[in-house]
This record gives C-alpha cells, sequence and structure tokens, in this order.
C-alpha cells in the first residue's frame, strides 16, 4: 500500500515520541543509510560464502576420496582370481602385479593385499612386502568392509579394507585394502575464491545503483524532505492517529490487520497482538468479521459490537498497483441510534395516519368503518381494539349525545380478544370506567392497569373482569368518536404483547380516532341518505303486481350496492283483459333517482290510463322528460331525468297480440314453451329526453300460448368485468329451461347471472302468457237500425244465461242498449259489439268508425237528454273511450264479485224509456 501506515506496524508509533534509535552511522540521507546497511551486509554475506566454501569443499573432497576408495577395494576383492590367488603357494606373485595395475587404473595411492594375520602380499613399495600392517581395524568387525579416515604423512586420507570369504563365506582368505589421499582445501579455496569475490563485488554495485534509484524516487515522493522533517511528519501523524474519536483500521489485501488505532481497540476490545491476524480471527461479531474480510465499499452500515452499534465505512486502497487492501474508519452510533429509534417510532406513527386516512371509510358502512379502524389500529398500535358505537348511529340517525349504553360494532386483535364484548352487544357503561369518563370529557383517557380497577370492570361482568388480566391486557387507552363536536362512539385500545401504554401515546390515539370518527359520521350520513332513498323507492315500487287473468308474472329487484338506483317494473291492468308490462331505468344513485324514477311510474299509470298505444305512450314520456329537464335546467340545480330508459309492452289475450315499442331499452326476451329463447325486435329509439322529437315505432307479435316474455334492465347484462354480448349469451343460457314457472325462471337468471358486486340497479320482470278462451268471446255485428238494438239486448241475455251470468243480464242488456243505441244515433259504421267473460269481469266493447267521445255530464232538470252515462257509470265498475286507428272502441266493466241487482224491481224498458237521450254530441 503506498499509505506509510500500510507499511508500518502500529508497533512502530510511540505517542508523543519519535523513531526508535538505530546503530547505523550518522548519515543524514536515508538512501547513505540504507547503502552502508547493504554494505555491511555484503561483507558478512561474503565472509560467511567463504567459510562455507572451504567446509563444503572439504566434506565434498573427503566424500569423493572414500566412495573411491571403498570402490576400488571391493573390486580388487571380488575381481576373478583374487580369491584363488589368495589360496595359492604364491600369492604374492599372483596379486602385486595386478594390484598396480588397478592401483594405477583407479588413481588410488595404494592397493595392499593381506592374509587374515596382517602381513602385505601387495604394496607400492615393494620393501614393505612382508611386513605386518599396525592398527587394523580399530574397532571394526573383522568379517565386514570399513573404511576410516586418518591423518597420514601424506595428509588426510581415506582407507576402505574389503575381506575376502572362502568355503561360502565361512573363513576369511585375506584382506584388501585401497587408500586415497584428500586434495588439499586451500587449493579448492584458491580456485573458487576470485568468483566469490567478483560476485560480492557485482552485488555492491547494483545495491549501490539501486540505492541511488530509492534515493532519487523518495526524494520526489517525499518532496525533498529531510529525514528529521519526515520524523516530524510521522510524529504529528501518529498523534493525530491515536488521538481521533474514531476508529480507524487499516487490512491488507489478504484479510490480515495491519493497524488499528487506540479508539479502534476500545471499540472493537482487540487483543494486544491483533496486528499481522486475520480480522476473522479476532472474535469479532459475525456480520462485522464478515464485512472486514469482505474488502468491499461500506458506507454508514450499523453493526453490532458487543452493546455498542458502530457505523462502519470501508474504502479499498489500491493506488499506483501497490498492495490492496482497505481503509475502515469506526463510529459509535449508540447514542444516536436511540434517538433515531425515536424518530422512527414517530415516522411510524406518521406511516399509520396514512394508511389509516386510505383504508377507513372505503365502504360508506358504519359497521364496516369501524372494522376497519380496529384492523389498522392492530397490532402496529394495540394488541386489540374494539369499537362501540350508539344505536342512532347504527341507524343513521345523528345521537343527541353521548349515553351510557353503546353497542359493539366491531373487535379484532389476539387470541384473548374473545374476553372482550362480542360484536352487537349492547355494553353499558359504568359511571367510572374509561368509557364514560372519556366520553363525557372529549379526550382520550390511559387506563395503566385495567385488573386493579375492579370497580368498573366488575361492571362489566365478574367472570369478564377476571378473565382479562389472565389474557395479559396490562394497559388500556378508551377515545371518544367526535365529529362535528357530536360524540358518536368510543374507540378501546389494550395491550398485552407490546409494551404498556404510555401518556405519549394519548395523542397519537386521539389523531387516529378523529379521522376514524370522520369516516364514521360519513358513513352514518351515508346510511341515513341511502335509507331514505331507499324507502323512498321502496314506496314508489309495486308492493305486490295485481293479478291477471292474461299473464302470471314475477319480479325481482336488487339495488346497487352503492345506494339505491331508478329501476322499476310495474305491471298495469288495460280495458279489454289486456295488461301493459313496463320495465324503466333512470342513470345515477340516490334520492334524485328515486325520485324521478317515482315521476315517470306515475308517468306511465297516466298515459296508460288513456290506454294509448306504446309508441304513442312512449312519445307522451318522451315530451313529459324533455319539459321536466327543460324546467330543471332553468330554474333549479338538480340534474332532469336525463338518461332514462323504458320499455312498455301491451298484450292482449283474446289474440295472443303483444304490442310493444323501447327507448334506450335492452331488448326483451322471448321463452317458447319448448325453452327456445329468441330477443325480440323492437325498433331502437334513443333514450326519453334525448329523441329530439322523433316519432317511436311499435313491434307486433304473436306470443304462443304458455311462453315467458322477460323484461329486465341492463344492470343484469352488463357490468365492469362482463359485456353486454357476453351477458345476453348468459341469459339466454339461463332461460332455455322448459315448463318453468315465472318464479323459477326468475331464481335461475338470478343464480346464474347475478354478480358478486351489483354496481347497478337490477329489475326483472318475467311474464308467463295465457289466452282467454275463444268460447268465452262473443261478437255481433250491429246494423245502423236503431230497431236492431232489442234482438242484440236478446242475444246478449241468452249468451250471459250460457255463461251462468243470468243475475247480469238486466245491467249488462241496459249497459249495452244504451251504448249501441248511441252509437247507432252518433257514430258511424261499421258497428260491432264484443262482450268478454273474463276471470273476474265482464267487458262490453262497442266499436264504431267515428272519433266522437261521449262526455259524463250532469243534466239539469228541463233537459230531456245527457242521462245516459249516468246508467252507464251506475252499473258498471269502470268504462272509457279507446281510439283506434280508425274509429274508437267505447268499453265497460262489471265485477262478478259485485254483481248489481234491480232492486226496484223497474224493467230495462222503463228505465230506458226515462233516459233516452244521454249521448249529446
Amino acid at each position: 500500500m503506498a499509505s506509510p501506515l500500510g507499511r508500518l506496524s502500529a508497533s512502530r508509533f510511540r505517542p508523543g515520541g519519535g523513531p526508535r534509535s538505530t546503530s547505523l552511522p550518522r548519515v543524514r540521507s536515508v538512501a547513505g543509510q540504507v547503502f552502508l546497511l547493504q554494505l555491511a551486509i555484503m561483507v558478512l554475506f561474503a565472509a560467511a560464502a567463504g567459510v562455507a566454501l572451504v567446509v563444503q569443499a572439504r566434506n565434498a573432497s573427503t566424500q569423493e576420496a572414500r566412495q573411491l576408495a571403498f570402490g576400488v577395494a571391493q573390486a580388487f576383492a571380488h575381481a576373478p582370481g583374487t580369491l584363488e590367488a589368495m589360496k595359492s603357494d604364491h600369492p604374492r606373485a599372483l596379486m602385486q602385479p595386478r594390484a598396480e595395475e588397478a592401483r594405477k587404473e583407479s588413481g588410488v595411492d595404494y592397493v595392499v593385499a593381506f592374509d587374515p594375520n596382517g602381513f602385505r602380499w601387495t604394496h607400492p613399495d615393494p620393501a614393505l612386502i612382508g611386513k605386518h600392517i599396525f592398527a587394523l581395524r580399530e574397532g571394526a568387525a573383522a568379517d565386514r568392509p570399513f573404511t576410516q579416515t586418518f591423518e597420514g604423512s601424506l595428509g588426510l586420507s581415506v582407507d576402505s579394507t574389503v575381506p575376502v570369504h572362502d568355503t561360502g563365506g565361512k573363513a576369511i582368505a585375506g584382506f584388501v585394502s585401497a587408500g586415497v589421499t584428500v586434495d588439499s582445501v586451500d587449493e579448492v579455496v584458491r580456485g573458487q575464491l576470485p568468483q566469490l569475490l567478483g560476485f560480492a563485488g557485482g552485488a555492491l554495485v547494483v545495491s549501490a545503483a539501486g540505492t541511488a534509484l530509492v534515493s532519487r524516487r523518495l526524494r520526489r515522493q517525499t518532496h525533498g524532505l529531510d529525514p528529521s522533517e519526515m520524523t516530524r511528519m510521522y510524529e504529528h501523524h501518529d498523534a493525530v492517529l491515536h488521538a481521533v474519536r474514531e476508529g480507524v483500521l487499516i487490512i491488507g489485501g489478504d484479510g490480515r490487520l495491519l493497524l488499528a488505532n487506540d479508539e479502534a481497540r476500545r471499540l472493537l476490545d482487540l487483543p494486544a497482538d491483533a496486528e499481522e491476524r486475520r480480522v476473522t480471527d479476532l472474535d469479532l461479531e459475525e456480520g462485522t468479521a464478515r464485512l472486514l474480510g469482505s474488502g468491499r465499499v461500506a458506507t454508514d452500515e450499523v453493526h453490532l459490537a458487543g452493546d455498542r452499534l458502530l457505523a462502519v465505512n470501508m474504502r479499498p486502497v489500491d493506488p499506483d498497483g501497490g498492495p490492496a487492501g482497505s481503509v475502515v474508519t469506526l463510529r459509535d452510533t449508540t447514542e444516536l441510534r436511540a434517538l433515531a429509534g425515536r424518530a422512527e417510532v414517530a415516522r411510524e406513527r406518521l406511516r399509520l395516519l396514512y394508511e389509516a386516512g386510505v383504508r377507513i371509510g372505503t365502504t360508506l358502512d358504519v359497521t364496516s368503518t369501524a372494522r376497519e379502524l380496529t384492523e389498522v389500529a392492530v397490532p402496529r398500535f394495540a394488541d386489540a381494539a374494539a369499537v362501540d358505537l350508539l344505536d342512532p348511529v347504527l341507524r343513521g340517525e345523528e345521537p343527541a349525545g353521548p349515553g351510557s349504553e353503546m353497542r359493539r360494532a366491531a373487535v379484532h386483535g389476539v387470541a384473548g380478544a374473545r374476553v372482550l364484548h362480542p360484536v352487537g352487544e349492547l355494553i353499558r357503561c359504568a359511571p367510572a370506567s374509561p368509557m364514560a369518563v372519556g366520553a363525557v370529557r372529549g379526550r382520550a383517557v390511559l387506563e395503566a392497569d385495567p385488573g386493579a380497577s375492579g370497580d368498573w370492570m366488575a361492571a362489566q361482568g365478574p367472570d369478564r373482569a377476571r378473565r382479562v388480566p389472565d389474557h395479559g391486557f396490562d394497559s388500556l387507552i378508551t377515545v371518544p368518536l367526535q365529529a362535528r363536536g357530536v360524540v358518536l362512539g368510543m374507540a378501546s385500545f389494550w395491550r398485552s404483547q407490546n409494551p404498556p401504554f404510555e401518556e405519549e401515546d394519548l395523542a397519537f390515539a386521539e389523531e387516529l380516532a378523529a379521522r376514524a370518527a370522520v369516516a364514521v359520521d360519513n358513513a352514518r350520513r351515508y346510511t341515513r341518505e341511502h335509507t331514505l332513498a331507499e324507502t323512498l323507492q321502496r314506496s314508489l315500487l309495486p308492493g305486490s303486481l295485481p293479478g291477471h287473468s292474461a299473464v302470471d308474472v314475477a319480479h325481482r329487484y336488487l339495488p346497487a350496492l352503492d345506494g339505491v338506483g331508478g329501476d322499476w317494473f310495474d305491471v298495469i291492468p288495460l280495458p279489454g283483459a289486456r295488461v301493459a308490462l313496463v320495465v324503466g331505468d333512470v342513470v345515477g344513485h340516490g334520492l334524485h333517482a328515486a325520485a324521478t324514477m317515482g315521476q315517470l311510474r306515475a308517468a306511465v299509470h297516466t298515459f296508460s290510463a288513456l290506454d294509448l298505444s306504446p309508441d304513442e305512450l312512449l312519445g307522451h314520456l318522451d315530451e313529459l322528460v324533455a319539459r321536466i329537464d327543460g324546467d330543471g335546467s332553468a330554474g333549479r340545480d338538480d340534474k332532469g331525468v336525463t338518461g332514462a330508459t323504458c320499455l312498455y309492452a301491451v298484450y292482449d289475450p283474446s289474440s295472443g297480440q303483444c304490442s310493444l315499442a323501447r327507448s334506450g331499452h335492452p331488448e326483451p326476451a322471448l321463452v317458447h314453451p319448448d325453452g327456445t329463447v329468441e330477443y325480440l325486435r323492437v325498433p331502437g329509439a334513443p333514450p326519453l329526453g334525448l329523441g329530439g322529437g322523433e316519432p317511436f315505432e311499435t313491434a307486433e307479435v304473436t306470443l304462443p300460448e304458455g311462453s315467458r316474455l322477460v323484461l329486465y334492465t341492463d344492470g343484469l347484462i352488463e357490468d365492469r368485468e362482463r359485456g353486454i354480448d357476453i351477458g345476453l349469451e348468459a341469459l339466454r343460457d339461463a332461460l332455455a329451461r322448459p315448463d318453468r314457472t315465472p318464479e323459477e325462471t326468475c331464481r335461475d337468471v338470478f343464480d346464474t347471472l347475478l354478480p358478486a358486486r351489483t354496481g347497478d340497479d337490477i329489475a326483472l320482470l318475467v311474464a308467463r302468457t295465457h289466452r282467454l278462451d275463444p268460447s268465452r268471446v262473443a261478437e255481433w255485428h250491429v246494423p245502423g237500425d236503431p230497431a236492431a238494438v232489442a234482438g242484440i239486448r236478446a242475444d246478449v241475455s241468452r249468451r250471459l244465461g250460457a255463461w251462468g251470468l243470468d243475475e247480469m243480464a238486466f245491467t249488462t242488456e241496459l249497459v249495452i242498449s244504451e251504448l249501441v243505441t248511441n252509437a247507432i244515433r252518433y257514430g258511424t259504421e261499421p258497428i260491432r259489439l264484443r262482450m268478454l267473460h273474463d276471470r273476474d269481469s265482464l267487458i262490453c266493447e262497442v266499436t264504431d268508425g267515428s272519433s266522437t267521445s261521449p262526455h259524463l255530464r250532469r243534466a239539469a232538470t228541463t233537459d230531456e237528454g245527457g242521462r245516459g252515462l249516468f246508467l252507464v257509470a251506475r252499473f258498471s265498475q269502470r268504462w272509457g273511450t279507446r281510439y283506434m286507428a280508425r274509429g274508437k272502441v267505447i268499453w265497460t266493466e262489471q265485477s262478478l264479485h259485485g254483481r248489481a241487482s234491480d232492486a226496484d224491481g223497474a224493467t230495462a224498458d222503463a228505465l230506458l224509456d226515462q233516459w233516452d237521450e244521454g249521448w249529446p254530441p
């Protein structure tokens, strides 16, 4: 590492002192000092090399001489003929020439053979042949070869003696000895000394050149500082390093600790011999040791060191291609962490308040909003939470003030929360209870030890008071839910696992409850409006549909979850045993949509009383909506009724004919008796009020008896997750079942198509058609002659007798005589009379080609006519006029259950004579 701290051990630093003294000469230049040190080292190296050379040369020569002598002696002893020569009678003559020849060829100094008694057979000096050898064996075994070194007259010599065995190694025939003189060591040294001196000189030259280069480089790196200046710099550096209040570590690339200042030793509790040891072997915390040994970059990473929290910064150091390593700084952040912990708690509270604002009040339902408050508070603020509301709040009403009785709306928390009051239970708060005190004060109340407050806990129930402490609930905060200065209820927060509540928790509890109270109040007001709108809508929808002989009907209505809307349906009896089927939809929800629906339904009833055709009725309804919209936009701030749709159908059971018209509404479905489903092609038109005066068209369809006509609103077949085409196919599948009653059909449709969450109102009306028995229909063509009236009356009387209605003959003849007579007198041909025997009524219809309508008026005593309609009105339950494309129909309806009787015994002729002119033109 380029930093001086990376090259020096911590032991090189002595706080307050300089570097250690050395024995080097007083040379100012660092390079000069290094050169002197290198020179001393080279001299010592040369001397040691010389001594080593002498020792090595001596050892090498001795070893070579021993090997040579032993090899020559053993070769001569085992050479062919040596044993035979020793056993011969003249061994001296046989072996002397051979011994001299071996000596000369091998280069040894002598080869001597001698007998077991030590007398020589051969020797380089013939004068010594036959002489005895002294000091033979010198402790060596006689039967084994041996080598000895001795100092002779020629210097250091080596002698090897090898025995020659006979008779299989059991006897020794003689010995062979070879000797050689070791070369002088001085000669070897003298031969190697020039090389040694040359090497030492070359090393000194290289050292001097290296010293010069190092000196030049040092002066460049130290900017010309002399050693004294560098000493002062290191002393200052050392003082700062050990006085700083941050721990400093220098770690090598191999993970070894090179330097640790005093603060680092204190923070990490390092041992005295920590330097030069791997950081992973210093008994540090696992995470800290792993970081220090990784060599990666770290910035303010917090690690545990005993009971301290250290902020660790780590940077790799590898300048100028030097050795790799890292510099680490350590800061004690234990106190800062405590402050940061409190700040983190505050941040967590802010996040919880934000989450409360997002999660509480999403449904506009009072109980759901209370449940959302408990779910937000647990477990991040409390271990259990409960919300109690006043009964008027649950009903959507505004409470008059805080009361002692509240109803549990929600409870949520740990398993011990089941000991609290269950949802729906009525709670009576004791006057001394925290709930009652908090409601009166309008502030949060902290109960540090609920188990010790036996009085109010016992008032909640002795068993519950005993079980609350058993489940570990050791603190309680109760907060009033206030909105616009009105207490709506109380929120209770319990702790059993988290640390007990403190005073500083009261402010947060009040803030959380304040946000929840606004959501609860909004839900309460929405509940009130929703209840009012639903009540209004239910009152405007038909409570029960009237029974009718033409159709069997069943219906369903389902309001949207977002609030009641403007969907409606109706079944309206019409003259002539006919029936009108109506389904409508007003876009939007709430009171306005419900009120608009009521207006439109009343208008449809009014227009249907005029017995208008479907296209005419929708035309009048369209004009009414346009006029209401115009009046609303001119003088009021409401939204009008733009966006309403309607489908109007009239079914005639005598012919099976059905007339339909629609305005922006889905086409109805017709289910044939065999289960086949088709959607009737009814000409479409814009929604009501948007047609711009365009005429509506009517579709005429003949319905088979027993078929089912299905009318519905778009909420049934369309929602956010399903397109209208998919909805229509699903409706077709649900309807494609034969032999189903209208009630079963409604159930099948809702089971199949009802979405999980209804975003729009749904109205469904199913009508199964019936035909009027032809035997219960009688028709006559009436001539234009008044004399024919008597014959018509007779025919009517006979038909009534056939139907078993003899008791109604008098009144019916009277009504028909009046209608037919006036049609002949004031109408135009063709004139026809039709009489229908319905299930509950008798219907008489007189048709003529004139459009003149009769008027009921009170005749004066002096008037000669004008009393005929009084007879009709007296003896009929209802009567009226229906216009056709050409002509009109005057109809009457008489009830079969309240038949009129001729109490005075007067005849029909007598009555007709009294009022013979009842239809003034």
